[in-house]
């Protein structure tokens, strides 16, 4: 045996991994991966969001199981790494098709209006599972005292609530390809 031959044992003390159990770790990142687009596309952005201490915990808890079935058991640094390894290349190859703008509509979830002219949006807040209180929080969060202070408020893909205020006039490029733009551009003559 020369000094470049390995046994089998050897190459798993090595490698830190059965070399049988390294396409399960990769067919169970990729598995993983678009369930949790699907779940994402199905359950909204928010649940991205971490928006209150439950949020985090189901985040964490999100994390643990996929983080589970991945590395599989019992659970390696080269079966980690592998795991790793895949997830970013499929976040690189959805990357690429992000560009394409159809795949784009499909993937992700369109900017929504959830409050227009100082007025929740109910069947927008329905349809992107948005409560009346995260919208008065997020308008506290950026020192407003009054709804009617708020042009509108915005969910991003990211989950995130952006707020527009009255206090410039409004470009309606803002709003390009916004779901309920519509809401707020009609009422654009309508002053707090």
């Amino acid at each position: 045996m020369d000094a470049f031959s390995l046994t089998q044992e050897q190459l798993v003390d090595t490698l830190g991994i059965e070399l049988w159990r390294i396409p399960i770790v990769i067919v169970s990142a990729i598995g993983i991966y678009l369930v949790f687009l699907l779940l994402v596309r199905v359950f909204g952005a928010r649940v991205l969001s971490g928006l209150t201490g439950f949020d985090i915990v189901v985040g964490v808890m999100l994390g643990s199981v996929a983080g589970r079935v991945i590395i599989g058991h019992p659970p390696t640094l080269a079966a980690g790494v592998i795991g790793l390894v895949t997830l970013l290349c499929c976040e690189a190859v959805f990357g690429l098709f992000r560009n394409n703008i159809r795949l784009h509509r499909v993937l992700n979830a369109r900017p929504t209006v959830v409050l227009a002219h100082g007025q929740p949006q109910p069947d927008l807040m329905r349809k992107t599972h948005i409560t009346y209180d995260e919208i008065t929080s997020c308008v506290r969060k950026t020192g407003l005292s009054n709804l009617r202070q708020v042009r509108c408020i915005v969910l991003e893909p990211s989950g995130a609530l952006s707020v527009l205020e009255y206090n410039d006039t409004l470009d309606p490029d803002v709003l390009h390809g916004v779901l309920g733009a519509d809401r707020v551009l009609a009422g654009e003559n309508v002053e707090p």
